[in-house]
């Protein structure tokens, strides 16, 4: 007998057994009254939760954002923005039945042209990159030998490009890099396709309509028979018109989502903004907001209320009408502009012509009239397509840069130091003084030059109307120092310097005249300032005080909306609003007519319209830099400001460009630039010729 055996009895192991089993008994009654308190309480919750989405049924009722619409001068109204259905294509892995057709259909209706473009892209950077390098190399050498150099470089790489051997290799790491890329992106649906868990797997998003039934025709067993129009998307599958069956693939499902849709693309860019593709929560609202310009100033109206519907289930799932809670939504307001659709349309396109001519980092036109506020056209450069903001990888792009960009205007400012001394008497157009051609000014330790002082000298005795001609900096700190820098100041505030306009859009910068606003008033600060240095403004405050001068003095609420149309027939309209009288009329004619001079015999000679007297001036102004002090050499801001017809203004006009190259004054291009602008105006608005 084993030694383990020995001692043992019969009763004693029944006692044991018996213990034991009362052991297991108590546990398994303490475990259930555990896990009773843990159902009833702990996930007391959770389980009624379950049980209402078994019986209840909620659903959010979204409203149908507003348009934005524009319109042309007989009144007739255009959508620049509005709403329209995309698909969105998802999986269900544990359904997919065909995984190796459905990635390459996949890659062919969605991802080969872009990979396509994406490896031409990188092709065309290694080329440019391996010429610049060679070009780096002799950027050292004297003048005459860089050029024969650089010549020698550009016609050897030419011939290199074009040698057979190299067009050769390049299109085999073409095809290479694109069978890689292709690869990649076929193992990624791979993975999708695998999360068998799973119920839910986005594909794509965003898929045109027909788009997506073509795609889904080209994996359907005799889909070849059939065309987009045949098919109609019904909760989640495609569904055959015709017929009124499903036309399945297993394991691909469909949604139709409302996205924002943008009908011109770039047009008006910064002015419109952009509404988000995701959503989120704001004023209470959840779903797609608007960000810039004017879907975010107006998200709210635009918006509208969001609805519900909350009602019971029965047998089977069928809803339960009776006690149901129903909220129903409320569409958002339509916005109509004061744009008008083709002068928006020709200023978008001459600003893009015109800011790759002269080579500008940025530019902005800016068209309003003079006598009301209203924005007929508002155009930003470089642009972008709000359709696809989300492929724009610089965000200062989607700032308006008429309302956002805070610059030194250079000399269109004289205009406004002119008029301040011409509105308080202390001088008139045929008042003269001494120019010297530069001035010493108490706290700088340069002198202040005009821009021709190098080549004229001194003017000896000028009139006023000359100092604006000529843009001499002399003559505007003279006539400055008439009506003295505190009461210079007070003009610079009235004409809306230094406050936003109000204007209905996100994003307004206020500019900048904080040392014109001093307890006491730096000599240097007033000098600069009369000719446009040393304080900031937007182009819209610079348009609206040159508004001021055309009107008869009056300084105008600028205004973008014409009118707010709700979907309960309540019209809200915009009406003109004076600020404040900044000027007397008779002020507003004696400048009017020094600027014409200008036009006429200055530096905008180039601004002239035949059959027309148009105003303006010019300003080449240095650029500061964030971070920096002083100036950045070589860099200029460009603008010209300008209206017409003299004697009745319809417009005001203001062209400006950011650092262009290879142009060193405003007039050889701010002022072509608004010439083409305003012979186009004068025609399309048929304003009756003067002269």
């Amino acid at each position: 007998m084993k030694p383990w055996k020995l001692g043992r009895n019969k009763k004693g192991d029944e006692e044991r057994r018996l213990t034991w089993l009362a052991i297991a008994v108590g546990l398994t009654i303490v475990g259930l009254i555990a896990r009773l308190f843990f159902v009833q309480l702990i996930q007391h919750s959770g389980y009624l939760a379950t049980a209402a989405n078994q019986h209840d049924f909620y659903a959010e009722l979204q409203p149908n954002r507003g348009k934005i619409l524009i319109q042309d001068k007989d009144g007739s109204l255009y959508a620049l923005a509005t709403n329209k259905d995309y698909v969105l294509i998802y999986a269900v892995p544990s359904d997919i039945k065909q995984p190796e057709e459905i990635k390459n259909k996949l890659y062919e209706f969605f991802r080969a042209a872009n990979v396509e473009k994406e490896v031409d892209d990188e092709l065309k950077k290694q080329e440019e990159e391996k010429l610049n390098g060679e070009l780096a190399a002799i950027k050292d050498l004297p003048n005459a030998d860089k050029a024969v150099k650089e010549k020698e470089i550009r016609d050897n790489n030419q011939s290199y490009l074009s040698d057979q051997v190299y067009v050769d290799a390049k299109a085999k790491r073409r095809e290479d890099m694109i069978k890689a890329k292709r690869q990649t992106i076929l193992d990624d649906y791979q993975k999708i396709f695998d999360k068998k868990g799973e119920q839910y797997k986005i594909l794509e998003k965003k898929v045109e309509p027909d788009t997506a039934k073509l795609f889904h025709l080209s994996l359907a067993p005799g889909g070849n028979n059939l065309k987009p129009e045949d098919l109609e998307i019904k909760s989640g599958h495609m569904i055959n018109r015709l017929r009124g069956e499903e036309i399945k693939v297993d394991g691909l499902n469909y949604v139709l989502e409302s996205y924002r849709s943008y009908s011109e693309s770039n047009v008006a860019a910064q002015l419109l903004g952009f509404t988000a593709f995701d959503q989120s929560e704001r004023n209470g609202q959840m779903g797609k907001h608007g960000n810039y310009g004017l879907e975010g100033f107006f998200d709210e109206e635009l918006f509208g209320k969001t609805g519900s519907v909350k009602s019971e289930k029965g047998a089977g799932g069928v809803v339960i009408v009776q006690d149901r809670e129903y909220k129903d939504k409320q569409d958002g307001c339509d916005l109509v502009l004061t744009v008008d659709r083709s002068i928006q349309f020709f200023v978008d396109k001459a600003l893009k012509e015109g800011m790759a001519k002269y080579k500008a980092t940025s530019a902005s036109i800016l068209v309003l009239r003079p006598q009301t506020g209203e924005i007929l056209a508002m155009s930003t450069m470089p642009d972008f397509d709000p359709n696809q903001y989300n492929e724009i990888k610089d965000a200062t792009i989607f700032n308006n840069a008429v309302i956002f960009d805070q610059y030194e205007p250079g000399s269109v400012f004289k205009a406004i130091t002119m008029a301040s001394a011409l509105d308080k008497g202390a001088v008139s157009p045929t008042t003269v003084y001494n120019d010297p051609g530069q001035i010493m000014v108490e706290g700088w330790p340069k002198p202040i030059a005009n821009s021709d002082f190098d080549t004229a000298g001194g003017h000896g005795q000028t009139t006023m109307i000359q100092v604006l001609e000529k843009s001499l900096n002399t003559g505007a700190v003279w006539a400055m120092k008439q009506i003295g820098p505190d009461v210079f100041s007070d003009y610079v505030e009235k004409f809306g310097f230094g406050e936003k306009t109000g204007i209905e859009l996100d994003g307004e910068s206020p500019g900048n005249i904080a040392e014109l606003k001093a307890k006491k008033i730096k000599p240097i600060a007033a000098a600069t300032a009369s000719f446009g240095q040393g304080i900031a403004v937007t182009p819209l405050q610079m348009a609206l005080s040159y508004g001021a001068l055309a009107n008869g003095g009056k300084l105008m609420k600028p205004y973008v909306v014409k009118e707010v149309r709700c979907p309960d027939g309540q019209v809200t309209t915009s009406q003109p609003r004076v600020i404040r009288q900044v000027i007397s009329a008779q002020t507003s004619d004696l400048i009017r007519g020094m600027l014409v001079n200008v036009v006429e015999k200055g530096h905008s000679k180039r601004a002239q319209v035949a059959g027309y007297y148009i105003a303006g001036k010019t300003g080449t102004a240095q650029v500061t830099e964030a971070g920096r002090k002083g100036y950045v050499k070589g860099r200029y801001n460009h603008t010209f400001v300008g209206f017409g017809p003299e004697d009745n203004p319809q417009f005001v006009i203001l062209v400006r460009l950011n650092s262009p190259r290879g142009f060193e004054y405003a007039e050889s291009t701010a002022v072509p630039l608004a010439h083409e602008v305003i012979e186009f105006l004068v025609n399309y608005l048929q304003i009756p010729k003067s002269r």
